[in-house]
């Protein structure tokens, strides 16, 4: 069979979209942002609160992905360094910015009935201005663990941190968030 060799494992998409984007591929990079985007910038809105920001950071997200291509392992975990430096982005921001201010009901988009619309919103806005007032680092393992579905041992690694102490960041932030919303009701 011309192509294969035997024992080598076929190549996946993502690492043959890699390969052609480091060879200056503009529509295997396109693919790459596109298969991404959706995650990296939903992400980004959690950390930062933000959609403005988040838009931001993401732009910087592939920016970085795009001047990496080369440094960036075929057959590794594309999304696991996307996450990564997603975080490391919005850290810079929420840094530079220092004065966290939670989304409000305008910036969310609507769907549904007028009545029922509002209510998810307030929850909505609720749940985001309780998230915006955790600590960085529990926000950051709260939105990859609870809200981007990422196992315990995943977001340790892209938080530079042991599993032991993202569950201790992740069960603060749960009972921060609960006492806040159980104060609203």
């Amino acid at each position: 069979m011309p192509g294969y060799v035997l024992g080598a494992s076929p190549e996946t998409e993502e690492a043959r979209l890699l390969r052609l984007a480091r060879s200056g591929d503009g529509a295997a990079f396109e693919a790459l942002l596109r298969a991404h985007e959706v995650t990296v910038a939903r992400t980004a809105l959690r950390l930062l609160g933000n959609r403005q920001d988040a838009q931001d950071a993401a732009q910087e997200v592939f920016f970085r992905l795009h001047r990496n291509l080369g440094r960036i392992d075929g057959a590794g975990n594309l999304s696991g360094w996307l996450y990564r430096v997603a975080v490391n982005v919005c850290r810079d921001i929420l840094r530079k910015r220092r004065n966290m201010t939670p989304l409000d009901d305008s910036r969310l988009p609507a769907q549904g009935s007028a009545e029922t619309e509002m209510g998810r919103g307030e929850q909505r806005r609720l749940v985001l201005a309780a998230l915006q007032s955790l600590p960085e680092k529990e926000r950051a393992a709260l939105t990859l663990r609870d809200l981007e579905g990422l196992p315990t041992a995943q977001v340790a690694s892209l938080l530079g941190s042991s599993e032991a102490t993202v569950r201790s960041q992740i069960s603060s932030a749960r009972l921060k968030i609960r006492k806040m919303l159980g104060r609203r009701s």
